[in-house]
């Protein structure tokens, strides 16, 4: 079977499919990632096919105007906010993006599509290639329930009314912000409304929705169709053929385990500040430390290499988290589920997006302190949590338990196995 994947965004939104990717590919498949150029080299470096999107996201999110929304972001709603006077910017990237997919899509010819929400159009890219496809993503946005809000919506005690109106709520913005697609499937033959929208397939059909993350975290609604499901986190080993580098090793073995900063590709419009926050956090609660400076991320100095203090490019979480005695990062979905398969508590620092989504996972099942949203983080409040999760043994142990539970799931696995009987029962259903 011809698999595409289409998915947009930074590093966490293709790792996750990079993961899936190969255990399709090891059960058979012929697997496609369509995504920004700039993670060809990481995609094809685990023997996947590559299909081209622009680099228009990565160049904006590193823009001043990228900078202003990761500074400015938080809830749903501020993100929508600083979001509005770029409307017209974000539609031309849109438009650019879609033709990319479009194209990706024709040339693969795929029997399948799985998609990210942020590749704007795959469900009706499948439409008109009259193949079936399937929401893949980390998240509970689209499929409604009336356990839990939707991601971005605060869990109000105004009982499942208001949870079931979040999912639509997020439905209307969605089809206020699809005037592109509505465009694109006029031009091309097909009925103006979005099958993706109404997460229907063309013959009424729900679309089948994967969910990447883990039922120890967020439990499965009862109210959910049969075809959503939780598979648990797509994680895959970077470790097998990686080979830290000396000083890395050496740096480990001096002391006691280190606490490791990490913001990934995330980084804010005063990275200098967070840098001197994080060390003068380090030098007070006398912990040692690793920080990551990821992509356009923590910036080192000079003076900030010390004893206690080592600065890295990267390593692989699934080799470094089990060696660190807590994690501090932003809360991205694929940190947030590293730290907790190492079985560490972690300290989040979110950005926007899905981050305080984590950061609240975490707190309410007390694996971590509270966040600390970006624009609030201060010395005081990162000591603070730091020697929270150094001295709080009831929520080390909460960090271990969940870490054993969550090594025993195997998402890709769950994952594979669902694709391939939906797959079998909709050639039963076309005969």
């Amino acid at each position: 079977m011809k698999i595409l994947i289409a998915t947009i965004g930074t590093r966490g939104d293709v790792e996750p499919y990079v993961a899936l990717g190969r255990a399709l590919m090891a059960s058979g498949h012929e697997v496609t990632i369509c995504t920004c150029a700039h993670f060809e080299p990481f995609i094809r470096e685990y023997g996947l096919g590559y299909a081209y999107v622009n680099n228009d996201f990565i160049d904006f999110m590193h823009s001043p105007e990228g900078k202003i929304i990761l500074g400015n972001a938080g809830s749903f709603w501020e993100t929508l906010a600083t979001l509005a006077p770029m409307i017209s910017k974000l539609g031309n990237l849109q438009e650019r993006q879609m033709a990319d997919v479009w194209a990706a899509s024709k040339e693969s010819a795929p029997d399948l599509i799985l998609y990210h929400p942020k590749a704007l159009g795959a469900p009706d890219f499948a439409e008109k290639l009259g193949v079936p496809c399937m929401l893949a993503f980390w998240l509970p946005m689209y499929v409604p329930t009336t356990r839990f809000p939707a991601m971005g919506f605060p869990e109000l005690p105004l009982g499942p009314g208001y949870r079931w109106l979040t999912y639509q709520l997020i439905k209307s913005i969605l089809s206020m912000m699809s005037k592109r697609v509505r465009k694109w499937r006029t031009q091309n033959g097909l009925k103006p409304r979005s099958p993706g929208l109404r997460m229907r397939l063309p013959d009424g059909r729900p679309i089948p929705a994967l969910h990447g993350f883990s039922r120890h975290i967020i439990p499965r609604p009862e109210d959910w169709p049969e075809t959503s499901i939780v598979t648990g986190f797509w994680f895959f080993n970077q470790a097998e053929d990686w080979n830290p580098p000396r000083s890395l090793t050496e740096f480990l073995s001096r002391g006691e385990p280190p606490v490791y900063f990490g913001f990934g590709s995330i980084f804010g419009r005063d990275p200098k500040r967070v840098t001197q926050i994080i060390l003068e956090a380090v030098r007070r609660t006398g912990v040692r430390a690793i920080l990551a400076r990821g992509w356009g991320g923590l910036e080192p100095t000079d003076s900030a290499q010390s004893e206690s203090v080592m600065f890295i490019e990267a390593a692989p979480h699934r080799w470094l988290f089990p060696q660190v005695t807590a994690v501090v990062h932003h809360g991205g979905c694929g940190t947030t589920a590293a730290g907790l398969l190492a079985g560490k508590p972690s300290i989040i620092c979110p950005f926007f997006g899905d981050q305080p989504f984590w950061g609240r996972h975490v707190d309410r099942l007390r694996v971590g302190p509270s966040p600390i949203p970006q624009k609030r983080l201060t010395v005081k409040r990162l000591c603070h949590a730091i020697d929270v999760v150094m001295n709080d043994s009831t929520m080390r142990q909460n960090a271990a338990t969940l870490g054993s539970r969550l090594r025993k799931e195997n998402g890709t696995s769950n994952a594979v196995a669902f694709i391939t009987q939906w797959m079998n029962n909709q050639r039963f259903h076309e005969l």
